[in-house]
C-alpha cells in the first residue's frame, strides 16, 4: 500500500490544506499537426501519472489525425503519414485518456497549448471537460528562475538547466517524462519558499492577481453540490453566472491561476459576494442557468443571455406563400437557428429544388399584375404574379416544404441528393462540395429542428437517470421544459419520489411555434440530457416519437458527407 493514499478530485479542491505530495498530478503533452486548434490535429498523446515522486503509471498512444502532416511537422516530431495510419482516432483515445486523468491536476509545458487541444477535441466530440485544476511549468519556472539560472523557459533548456533524466525530443512520452523531471525540480524548489500545499502552489503562480487571492473566502461557504453559482457587484447587481457539478470547488477556481480570462479576472476584482441556488441534479443546474442568464443578463457572460433571440424560417401567409427568415416562430416553422445566416441557408437550399417564389412582393389570388422576372426563364419560378400560375397549380411546391419540414417526407431532400450526384458526374467538383455542404447543412437542421419539435409536443415525461452512486436523478418534462427535479438516493423508492415530484411540478402551458414556447437552448439541454448517460423514461403522457420519414433517416449519408475523405464526391 501506498504511503500517501489519492485524494479523489473533490478532497483535492475542497481542502485547504492538501499537501503537494498528496496530490495526483498527470504530466501530459501533445504532437500535432499544427499550432492551429481548430484546424489542426493531435498525432500524438504522452502522459505521466505522479504522487508524491513516485510514477503511478504511464499513457501513450499515437492518434490518427484524419489529415495530412505537413512535411515541417514530421520534420520536427518524426511521425509520419504511414505511422499514424492504423493507429485510434481521437473520438477513441480521448475518452480514454480522460479516464486516466480523472481526479488528477494536469500539468503541461506551456499548458494553454495542449489544454487548449484537448479541450476543442472534448467539445468537437461532445464530450464534457472535468474543468481539473492546471499547472502551467512554463509559468512556474518564470516564477521560481531567473534569466540568470536559465537563458529561455523552453523545455529542452529547463530539461538541461535542471539536469532531467530524460531529454526532450519531441514525441509525446519523452517530453512528458522530461516535464516530470522538471516539475519535480521547480517543486523543490517551491517547497524552499514555504510552499507546501496545492493551494500555495496555485496561487504563487504569475497570473494569479491579488483581487484574485483576496477574495478566495468567497467560496468557503458554498456547498459541495450540484448548483448554479451568480458573482454580485458593488450594487448587488449579477455580473456573472456559471453552473458547477460542485459549487464548491468550481468557484474556488476563479481565484487560482488555472482562471486565465482577463474579462473574467476584471469581474473577479469588482464582485463583493457570490450567491447560490443548490440543484437537484446537473440537468436542474444547466437549466437554471439559463433562465438566470435570461432573467439577468450579465454583462460578464458571453453566451445564452437571450435565448429567444433564435431565428425561424417559416412560409408567409399569403396566396403564394413563399420563405421567409423571422424570430417568432409558428407552427410548421423550421428551426431554430443560431444566427440569421445559417437561417438563410437553409431556406437557399429548400429554394434550391423547389419552385416556390423567391420575390418578396404581396401577389393577389384574384389579380396578379406582376411581370416575369429571370427566376421564370431559367424555370426556377411558375411566374404567379403574372398570372402564370394559378394557386392550385403552385401549391405542390409549398405542399413539399411543409412536409420535409414536418417529417412527413424526403422528396425534397432527394432532389437535393439527385442535384449533388449530377454535379459530380459532370465533374464539376468545387459545385459538387459546396451543394454537399448545403444539403449536409439542411439535414441537420432539419434534424434537430424535428427532434426538439418532438420532445416539445409531448405534454408530460418522467425520465431517471442513474447517480452513479445506486440511486437516480429524476426530472418531471412538460413541452419540453424542466418542470421538476429531484433524487432518489440509494435505497429509496423511487416511485413515490416520482409522484411527489408530479403533484408539484411546474405548471407549463404550450406556446406558439414547434416548442411549443420553450426556449431553443433549453429543449437542446434537456433533450441531450434524456439521450444521453443512461437516461430511462419512466411514465409518458403521450409516446414520444419521431415521423419515419423525419432527417434522421438520413444520418449515415450525413457521418459520410461531413467524415468522408473524398471531400468532392458525392456520398453514397
Amino acid at each position: 500500500m501506498s504511503a500517501h493514499p489519492q485524494l479523489s478530485f473533490d478532497e483535492i479542491l475542497t481542502s485547504e490544506e492538501v499537501p503537494l505530495h498528496q496530490v495526483t498530478f498527470v504530466v501530459v503533452d501533445l504532437e500535432t499537426t499544427g499550432g492551429d486548434r481548430a484546424q489542426d490535429a493531435v498525432t500524438e498523446i504522452g502522459a505521466v501519472k505522479i504522487r508524491g515522486g513516485e510514477v503511478l503509471g504511464e499513457f501513450a498512444t499515437l492518434v490518427n489525425p484524419e489529415r495530412g502532416i505537413p512535411p515541417s511537422i514530421v520534420t520536427i516530431t518524426g511521425i509520419t503519414e504511414a505511422m499514424v495510419v492504423d493507429a485510434p482516432r481521437m473520438d477513441t483515445v480521448l475518452p480514454a485518456f480522460l479516464e486516466f486523468c480523472r481526479g488528477c491536476v494536469l500539468v503541461a509545458h506551456n499548458a494553454p497549448f495542449d489544454i487548449g487541444f484537448l479541450r476543442a477535441n472534448c467539445e468537437r466530440l461532445g464530450l464534457s471537460w472535468p474543468k481539473p485544476q492546471v499547472v502551467d511549468t512554463v509559468r512556474l519556472a518564470r516564477r521560481v528562475l531567473s534569466r540568470d539560472e536559465t537563458p529561455n523557459y523552453k523545455l529542452g533548456t529547463l530539461a538541461r538547466v535542471l539536469n532531467a533524466r530524460t531529454e526532450p525530443v519531441h514525441r509525446a512520452l519523452d517530453d512528458a517524462r522530461a516535464t516530470v523531471d522538471v516539475l519535480h525540480s521547480l517543486l523543490e524548489r517551491v517547497g524552499a519558499l514555504g510552499l507546501r500545499t496545492l493551494e500555495d502552489l496555485l496561487s504563487h503562480l504569475p497570473d494569479v492577481t491579488p483581487q484574485q487571492r483576496g477574495k478566495r473566502g468567497l467560496a468557503d461557504r458554498l456547498p459541495n453540490a450540484p448548483g448554479v453559482y451568480l458573482f454580485r457587484g458593488p450594487n448587488d447587481e449579477v455580473l456573472y453566472v456559471g453552473t458547477a457539478t460542485d459549487l464548491r470547488r468550481r468557484v474556488r477556481q476563479y481565484f487560482t491561476a488555472g482562471e486565465r480570462r482577463s474579462r473574467v479576472k476584471e469581474m473577479v476584482a469588482i464582485a463583493e459576494r457570490v450567491d447560490h441556488v443548490e440543484c437537484a441534479h446537473p440537468l436542474e443546474a444547466e437549466v437554471r442557468e439559463l433562465r438566470l442568464l435570461a432573467a439577468h443578463q450579465p454583462r460578464y457572460n458571453r453566451r445564452s443571455k437571450h435565448p429567444q433571440r433564435a431565428w425561424w424560417v417559416v412560409l408567409t401567409d399569403e396566396p403564394f406563400p413563399r420563405l421567409s427568415i423571422v424570430r417568432s416562430p409558428k407552427p410548421g416553422a423550421l428551426g431554430p437557428f443560431r444566427s440569421r445566416h445559417t437561417a438563410a441557408d437553409a431556406a437557399e437550399a429548400l429554394q434550391a429544388v423547389t419552385a416556390v417564389r423567391r420575390c418578396t412582393e404581396r401577389i393577389s389570388a384574384r389579380d396578379p399584375r406582376g411581370r416575369p422576372c429571370a427566376l421564370y426563364e431559367l424555370g426556377r419560378c411558375g411566374a404567379p404574379c403574372a398570372g402564370l400560375q394559378s394557386a392550385a397549380e403552385y401549391e405542390p411546391e409549398v405542399i413539399s416544404i411543409r412536409e420535409v419540414i414536418g417529417g412527413r417526407s424526403v422528396v425534397v431532400l432527394e432532389r437535393l441528393r439527385a442535384e449533388l450526384d449530377r454535379l459530380s458526374a459532370a465533374q464539376r467538383f468545387e459545385d459538387a462540395a459546396a451543394h454537399r455542404d448545403q444539403l449536409a447543412g439542411l439535414v441537420r437542421s432539419l434534424d434537430r429542428g424535428q427532434r426538439l419539435a418532438a420532445l416539445a409536443s409531448v405534454a408530460e415525461l418522467v425520465a431517471a437517470r442513474p447517480d452513479g452512486r445506486g440511486g437516480w436523478h429524476l426530472s418531471v418534462i412538460r413541452h419540453g421544459k424542466l418542470a421538476a427535479a429531484g433524487n432518489a438516493r440509494r435505497g429509496v423508492p423511487p416511485m413515490p419520489v416520482v409522484d411527489l415530484l408530479q403533484a408539484s411540478a411546474e405548471t407549463v402551458i404550450p406556446g406558439p411555434g414547434p416548442l411549443r414556447g420553450t426556449s431553443a437552448d433549453e429543449a437542446r439541454v434537456v433533450y441531450r440530457w434524456l439521450t444521453t448517460g443512461g437516461t430511462r423514461l419512466v411514465r409518458c403522457s403521450t409516446p414520444w416519437d419521431e415521423p419515419a420519414s423525419a432527417a434522421g433517416s438520413w444520418q449515415t449519408w450525413l457521418d459520410k458527407a461531413i467524415n468522408g475523405r473524398t471531400p468532392y464526391a458525392a456520398v453514397d
